[in-house]
């Protein structure tokens, strides 16, 4: 009955059935959940647009991905620059000569690099997190802004998780809080889920539909951004993420915290992070604001949402074992970040949708000549 059927209609998946859609094939989407954008989902409350699962931002220096974005809507001009609270004190992020002048009360570069330089712990070959974070940016840093954040976010001592966890720290010596140097960066002025009403136009969906074999037998292929492990029946044990809950509260303000996005870096809160959603939007002129709370939580691959992937030596090896599996299906193809178990950002994910379309298309192709 259709040419693809497209599991998950997150990010990866509505890209996935607009490209196919366009080249003229019949697509079939199905979704556990009851509303399509997966993690992006955002609804309107009260006039305020809310991020249901999380902050989502666009940010790329990738004029293809901002362009391809663009056709589906018009972005604001957000800039993502959020505030880390210890123990009551505000500090910028990322790291920049804002947050070093409020951390070692110094006003240059040069200062702030003698500082810095004199708080760092040398080690040639960290053996974890905490060896990485303080032979990167030192004790002060390390302890106010990174150790039990950290630690909250993941679960254990940043001496259990292993350094490759953070690649680099930057540390910016301009007052410049802009939190990513892309070219392009917003938050589409409607909200996320417009922009995959679009996507999905043309398509068939169906939520609150799990895949199964008689749906699968109704397509020519198959493009799969489930958890690759449960795909396969767990055959080879589930892979292990983190988790969140999130509690949604509105305030009678019409300006609660100044910021779209707090990061509650000391381990006497139980939340990481709070949104307030209105602040994506400086023409938001509701006026009451709604804040959501942020707790990383473990995770039940029977009963919970995955967000991180442990990507330690363990489920690296458990995963290998998937992607062989996967490579060897025939006319079943797998992406997105369940699919490949990797954390995406946004763009990397359209790229990663891109690139299997091509793929698809080029052995479509070959089939039909």
């Amino acid at each position: 009955m259709y040419d693809v059927l497209i599991v998950g209609a997150g990010l990866f998946g509505c890209t996935m059935a607009d490209l196919l859609k366009k080249s003229g094939r019949k697509v079939l989407v199905i979704d556990k959940r009851s509303h399509i954008g997966g993690n992006c989902y955002t609804e309107e409350i009260n006039g305020i647009t809310v991020h249901k699962y999380g902050a989502h931002i666009v940010h790329t220096s990738d004029s293809r991905v901002w362009k391809y974005l663009n056709t589906f809507t018009e972005f604001n001009r957000f800039t993502h620059a959020p505030v880390a609270v210890y123990h009551g004190k505000p500090y910028n992020l990322p790291f920049n000569m804002n947050t070093f002048s409020r951390l070692y009360g110094v006003t240059t570069p040069s200062q702030a690099e003698e500082c810095i330089q004199a708080d760092i712990v040398p080690c040639a070959e960290p053996k974890n997190l905490e060896e990485k974070a303080l032979s990167l940016v030192g004790r002060r840093i390390y302890e106010k802004l990174i150790k039990e954040y950290t630690e909250k976010q993941w679960g254990v001592d940043c001496r259990e998780l292993p350094p490759e966890i953070i690649t680099r720290l930057p540390l910016r010596m301009t007052y410049d809080n802009d939190y990513f140097n892309d070219e392009y960066e917003g938050i589409p002025k409607y909200g996320y889920t417009e922009i995959f009403q679009k996507m999905l136009y043309g398509c068939h969906v169906m939520l609150e539909t799990p895949f199964t074999e008689e749906l699968a037998n109704q397509a020519k292929l198959i493009v799969y951004s489930g958890s690759i492990d449960e795909y396969f029946g767990y055959c080879y044990g589930a892979l292990d993420y983190r988790s969140l809950r999130f509690e949604t509260v509105e305030f009678l303000e019409k300006n609660v915290q100044g910021a779209a996005v707090v990061n509650y870096t000391d381990a006497d809160l139980g939340f990481t992070r709070t949104i307030e959603h209105k602040h994506f939007d400086r023409h938001c002129e509701a006026e009451t604001s709604i804040l959501t709370y942020e707790y990383p939580a473990s995770y039940d691959a029977f009963k919970d949402i995955p967000y991180y992937p442990i990507n330690n030596e363990r489920n690296n090896a458990i995963y290998a074992k998937y992607k062989a599996l996967a490579e060897s299906c025939k006319n079943v193809f797998f992406g997105g970040r369940l699919g490949s178990y990797r954390y995406l950002d946004m763009d990397d994910t359209i790229m990663d949708a891109f690139e299997l379309f091509e793929r698809i298309e080029a052995e479509w192709m070959k089939k039909e000549e």
